[in-house]
């Protein structure tokens, strides 16, 4: 069976790799851009998606380019802790947590790739596809028997299959990232969030060296849209002007933004949840199914997800289209049921309830939300996105040699 993937980014890859592994050999990757660089910032992933790069082989590999997260911190504007947990290995998983630069870890899948004989055509921009063609932009054409979209947020393939649907929807908030050289915080191995709900601040270590590179964004609300571009930079100034205040004990927010030697900014978009992903033998993968807010660290996650099931099932099923029915019957309604709870802020709501509970701050979180109540959300989310300890610990395999 031939397989054509439209993307080379982490979902792309993964799946060009999960296919191999799962013994098909005819597969290629055209990507739309004239090369691939390691471009972007940091990016967390998740214990379920940490297990599916092991099974892959690929954990060493990835231990060395990233840094495991070992807990995660809500606080409020002001620095009051309002909730932490054990991450990774400390808290019982099986597999860790990692943070990492996105361009190391979409270099290191496009090494695998390449090392397992797949290749990956660059300056490929599909355009068009019909039943078994695909057409792109420099006039060439490559035949398949099955397409998968994996190429981003702004998917040709998807507008193809929903040519009325316009672009991301914005919710009229505001990030802006960056990474800046920096002594580490807390533990060394914390990711904090810091905010009220509409103003946030998130920072976590990337990667090794002294002082680590850390990753950080900064959010806050916005009267008008910026271009959907992540390679659109802006001066820490303007950063600057709406989080000057926001140092505390353990961290200096203006210092961090002021270090960056560059800053993204990106207007937070996502997909609305779609009906079908499976037109024929097309479907979609990872932010071209289901792009989502960044919240909750489960981007590049889901789509190490996708790529797994997608070549299990393919390989299990044996039937192409009973394959991709069952690869879309798994996935599908996860995903969709997260993206709306991260429209809903997923478990950073925590922040939002302090600050409308306590605006001014508090002394005692207990008082204004019991251990109970955070301890409740935090559990909810990782049983909706996948990675409940015991859960994901127990699960079967999605390897499947064939």
């Amino acid at each position: 069976m031939r397989i054509l993937i439209a993307g080379a980014g982490i979902g792309g890859l993964a799946s060009a790799i999960s296919l191999h592994a799962a013994g098909f050999t005819d597969v290629t990757v055209a990507e739309a851009a004239p090369a691939i660089r390691p471009l972007g910032v940091g990016v967390n992933l998740l214990p379920h998606a940490v297990r599916e790069l092991t099974e892959l082989g690929l954990a060493p590999k990835l231990a060395e380019r990233a840094r495991a997260t070992t807990e995660l911190a809500y606080h409020n504007r002001h620095g009051s802790l309002i909730w932490s947990e054990p991450r990774g290995l400390a808290a019982g998983y099986r597999w860790p947590q990692y943070s990492v630069h996105r361009g190391e870890l979409q270099a290191l899948l496009l090494q695998e790739t390449l090392a397992r004989g797949v290749p990956v055509l660059t300056g490929r921009r599909l355009v068009d596809f019909e039943a078994a063609q695909a057409a792109f932009a420099d006039g060439s054409h490559l035949d398949f028997d099955l397409l998968i979209g994996a190429d981003g947020i702004h998917s040709a393939v998807r507008a193809r299959m929903y040519p009325g649907e316009g672009p991301p929807p914005w919710n009229g908030l505001l990030l802006w990232r960056g990474t800046t050289r920096a002594r580490p915080f807390l533990s060394g191995h914390t990711m904090i969030m810091a905010g009220d709900g509409d103003h946030k601040f998130v920072a976590y270590p990337i990667g090794g060296g002294d002082p680590p590179l850390i990753n950080w964004i900064a959010e806050r609300p916005a009267t008008e849209r910026v271009p959907g571009d992540w390679n659109r930079r802006v001066p820490a100034a303007k950063v600057l002007e709406h989080f000057s205040g926001w140092r505390f004990d353990w961290l200096d927010v203006p210092a961090l933004v002021a270090g960056a030697e560059t800053i993204y900014e990106y207007p937070m978009i996502d997909r609305d949840p779609l009906p079908r992903w499976t037109h024929g033998r097309v479907t979609l993968l990872g932010d071209a199914a289901h792009a989502m807010y960044p919240v909750g660290s489960n981007g590049a996650s889901q789509a190490v997800l996708d790529a797994r099931v997608l070549a299990y099932r393919l390989a299990r099923d044996g039937d192409p289209d009973r394959a991709l029915a069952a690869y879309e019957a798994e996935r599908r309604p996860v995903t969709a049921a997260l993206c709306c709870a991260n429209r809903g802020q997923g478990p950073e709501i925590v922040m939002r309830l302090a600050h409308e509970r306590a605006p001014g701050g508090f002394t005692d979180i207990e008082e204004i939300m019991p251990r109970a109540e955070r301890e409740a959300i935090a559990a909810s989310y990782k049983r909706q996105a996948g990675f409940d300890p015991d859960l994901l610990n127990r699960r079967a395999s999605y390897s499947c040699d064939r």
